[in-house]
């Protein structure tokens, strides 16, 4: 029960404080999963970032997921899901509910703070991942190309392609380099991977059957986010515009109150999937409960990710027990690299650092992280107020 306990209260601590989206989320996990509870190895972290970026559904969420799993079992795995989402999704579904007005100077000013904290947290993630992950030239270069090739193309499906290239370049270039193998100590069978992937398929084609019974109902708004959440690759910014173009042209929300939602969902932590809880609340109909809609948008839209989690875990720890993948593995955690990378420029530095003064604050706020050790929750505060400070100024 302990362990347990440890286990919720550690992830919600990360739901309330984990700002700047799945990249940054990266960053959080890895210092609090595996520098600070040493409940996983870098390379053990390596392998569920890789595997979780070649799954559909939130990869951050999933990590997260799968953390649990491993520390506390299939009750620590939803325990570690309900503290990281339920923070973020709570605050969404109240703004649904209560439409706060949320415009003004000083709020812009706070939600850019939070940007730099996240060209911070990512800054010093993909700093410390290229230090254990790239040690030689072949790595390197495996995840400089990697982030080349993204920065130039972009898009999440060139994502799944840098790290199947990192892989075909690492049985090449990394002959004889060894790796912890990742995944190895979960309890997930190949038994029930088969019973998470037939119930994946099976929610993906009976929800659309239900919602054609009912719609505009209940099914509908389940099926909605079913396929959203089961469809992305990418991580939330991704599934964006496939829930906006299942709801505002069948007319169960205008486009004013879906960007509401996504502007308000831009100022609180945890994963951005949690907006689900504000769409389903906003697009409850008349003599409905918000709460039941918003539970249930959140519920599905999560759910195929984690099923294709638990789905992909024990073909992972096959792939990694055999001697000859050794080297796909070494290529595919540079491909890692490259892809945090290419993110750190497109789209948190590119969308945060807008001057000389953005500059200052988050390269102090980096070295603090590195260097000095700070905190994350006190480089939140400082960004935050020396980006008020500005705007006063």
């Amino acid at each position: 029960m302990s362990s347990l306990w440890e286990t919720f209260s550690t992830s919600l601590r990360l739901g309330l404080t984990s700002f700047g989206g799945p990249i940054a989320h990266l960053g959080y996990f890895e210092r609090t999963y595996v520098e600070e509870k040493r409940w996983l190895t870098h390379e053990e972290y390596s392998h569920l970032v890789a595997l979780c970026q070649l799954i559909p559904g939130p990869a951050s969420s999933q990590i997260n997921f799968l953390v649990g799993m491993r520390r506390s079992g299939w009750a620590g795995a939803i325990s570690s899901w309900a503290g990281f989402a339920l923070p973020s999704a709570l605050l969404l579904y109240a703004f649904a509910v209560l439409a706060p007005k949320t415009q003004g100077p000083l709020l812009a000013a706070a939600l850019h703070g939070l940007k730099l904290v996240a060209v911070a947290i990512v800054a010093q993630a993909v700093w410390g991942m290229a230090n254990r992950l790239c040690p030689d030239r072949a790595r390197t270069g495996i995840a400089v190309a990697g982030m080349a090739l993204l920065l130039l193309f972009g898009g999440a499906f060139a994502q799944i392609a840098v790290i199947i290239v990192g892989a075909a370049a690492g049985v090449w270039l990394c002959r004889g380099v060894t790796t912890a193998s990742g995944s190895q100590s979960s309890s997930i069978s190949a038994k029930t991977a088969w019973i998470a992937f037939s119930v994946f398929v099976a929610l993906l084609a009976g929800l659309p059957v239900l919602a054609a019974l009912a719609p505009g109902g209940l099914p509908s708004m389940a099926d909605i986010a079913y396929r959203a959440g089961a469809l992305v690759f990418g991580g939330g910014h991704v599934v964006l515009p496939l829930l906006r173009d299942a709801l505002v042209p069948s007319g169960m929300m205008t486009d004013d109150i879906f960007l509401a939602g996504y502007g308000m969902a831009q100022a609180v932590p945890g994963p951005l999937f949690t907006l689900a809880a504000y769409l389903g609340a906003a697009a409850t109909p008349s003599g409905a409960s918000p709460l039941v809609w918003g539970a249930a948008a959140l519920v599905f839209i999560f759910l195929p990710g984690m099923l294709a989690a638990v789905a992909g875990v024990p073909v992972w720890r096959w792939l990694v027990s055999h001697p000859a993948a050794q080297g796909a593995l070494a290529g595919i955690n540079a491909s890692v690299v490259g892809i945090l990378g290419a993110a750190l420029y497109d789209p948190v530095w590119s969308t945060a650092v807008l001057g000389k003064t953005d500059v200052v604050v988050a390269v102090t706020g980096f070295l603090l992280l590195e260097k000095w050790k700070v905190p994350p929750l006190l480089i939140v505060v400082f960004c935050v107020a020396a980006s008020l400070a500005s705007k006063l100024l």
